[in-house]
């Protein structure tokens, strides 16, 4: 590497479409690279992880959900959307949880992803995950209807036909699963979950500065 070209780094977001600290890290992890434009470049893949494997397709009363699963009261779960709006919104990204009455199955998303990273480019992949968050976050659509999956695919100029027919099939279902039982097996429980160069791990939906500071650190010793 010579002294002006940007140190590449691969990562890894292992993360779920119905994840709001997903959505958080993300945006974080992105505005930390432009900062670093100059340092670093990032090969960004976006890995399968679900929230809730075992959710049918017509969802969950997000409220009833998080008492289930968390022990949650309503005034907790208020405070925690309230904390993550503002999140959100420090980084330009509207969460609308007023209209997020519900918690889907997203293991179709994760299929649509992986086909982008099997078969379309880094840049597709990253537009669909973005438009997945949006979708389910500010616009608070089921992220598993494939009604909805093939417009934004439409949306977002790829090949509607191809994704029509990897919806109609079991077309990367195995690799989908291999993928989340690959990253779990090693450890990951929680996410978002950020691996840099395979072996360096950023937990969480970090602040900005968190993780401009890891890149950089990163990237000085690898």
């Amino acid at each position: 590497m010579t002294a002006n070209t940007p140190i590449p780094l691969r990562i890894d977001f292992v993360s779920d479409v119905s994840c709001p600290w997903c959505a958080i890290g993300l945006h974080a992890l992105e505005q930390a690279a432009a900062r670093l434009a100059q340092e670093v470049a990032l090969d960004v893949h976006f890995q399968p992880f679900e929230l809730n494997p075992d959710m049918g397709p017509e969802g969950q009363d997000i409220g009833e959900h998080l008492m289930q699963k968390y022990g949650a009261t309503p005034e907790q779960s208020q405070q925690t959307r309230e904390a993550i709006a503002a999140r959100g919104a420090q980084l330009g990204f509207t969460f609308r949880m007023d209209r997020r009455g519900r918690i889907y199955n997203t293991f179709d998303a994760h299929r649509l992803l992986h086909w982008l990273e099997a078969e379309g480019t880094p840049a597709q992949q990253s537009a669909l995950k973005h438009a997945l968050f949006k979708a389910y976050f500010t616009d608070g659509e089921n992220p598993g209807d494939r009604a909805v999956l093939l417009r934004l695919v439409r949306e977002l100029g790829l090949d509607e036909a191809r994704a029509g027919a990897v919806l109609a099939s079991d077309t990367y279902a195995h690799e989908v699963r291999e993928r989340e039982a690959h990253y779990q097996s090693h450890g990951i429980h929680s996410v978002p979950a950020v691996i840099v160069n395979q072996r360096h791990l950023i937990q969480g939906g970090q602040p900005v500065e968190v993780f401009e500071q890891a890149l950089r650190r990163i990237a000085a010793q690898d």
